[in-house]
């Protein structure tokens, strides 16, 4: 997999320390699907042997598709072109047994969701992926489905989706405006970040109460056991673990 030079560390030091996440820019981003990357039959092996370690830790984990970032672009044109394949949750396992310039990125979601107390962050469930850790409401993207196109107004009714199943707070797809797109620098994982309009605390508040009810009868469980808020970039300090991506989103959010 190509991937696009690394960019210089703080003062322009080439090697330098880069932080967790870049900023990108685009005029116009087009979403180029490429076949799914070959394993080795070792790392066939490898990976099922892993996937079977994390389902004995945590039987609610699920094998489901995602959307695989494997590289990015730019034509000359002002586009940004993003390669992606259909993968599923096991072939993280990867991350295990390559180098991260060989490891297949993310793509993801957020939501930016304002009150008057601060943005909306919540923490994933012992049943998610990432059980403890603090971040926007969001989640991976899944490939649309067969003989429809990934774009980006896919992703925006992706994110509103994922809005509702985590925080139960419902907004119109188109209400929502793609805020930033950011990329991993360890694995390549592209991050888009959707701003939605403000809406009340004890709305959130409410609807999460209700949707935890919901789900815990239904047997799921919520995907957010806990919800927040933050009114600062300082408070991505004091949430404990967070997603890497989200002290530099927050960051950029309160000093703009």
């Amino acid at each position: 997999m190509n991937r696009p030079a690394d960019l210089p560390g703080p003062e322009g030091v080439p090697g330098a320390a880069r932080p967790p996440v870049e900023f990108l820019d685009a005029r116009l981003l087009v979403f180029a699907e490429e076949v799914t990357p070959v394993l080795s039959s070792w790392e066939e092996r490898e990976v099922d042997r892993l996937w079977e370690e994390t389902t004995a830790r945590n039987p609610a984990t699920f094998d489901g598709p995602l959307v695989a970032a494997l590289g990015l672009d730019r034509p000359g044109d002002g586009s940004l072109v993003v390669r992606w394949a259909p993968m599923t949750y096991r072939y993280r396992a990867l991350r295990r047994l390559r180098p991260p310039e060989q490891v297949p990125g993310s793509v993801f979601v957020t939501v930016l969701l304002p009150t008057e107390r601060g943005l909306v962050v919540g923490r994933g469930s012992p049943a998610t992926a990432a059980p403890g850790r603090w971040s926007l409401p969001g989640g991976a993207v899944e490939p649309p489905s067969a003989g429809m196109p990934l774009n980006t107004a896919e992703l925006r009714r992706h994110a509103a989706r994922e809005l509702v199943e985590e925080t139960g707070v419902r907004v119109a797809v188109e209400e929502l405006r793609l805020w930033a797109l950011t990329r991993g620098s360890r694995f390549g994982s592209l991050g888009f970040h959707y701003l939605c309009p403000p809406v009340s605390g004890a709305l959130v508040r409410r609807l999460h109460a209700d949707l935890s009810v919901a789900q815990a009868r239904s047997g799921t469980g919520p995907e957010l056991d806990e919800i927040g808020f933050a009114p600062s970039a300082a408070a991505a300090g004091r949430l404990g673990v967070t997603a890497d991506y989200l002290p530099q989103v927050f960051d950029r959010y309160f000093t703009a």
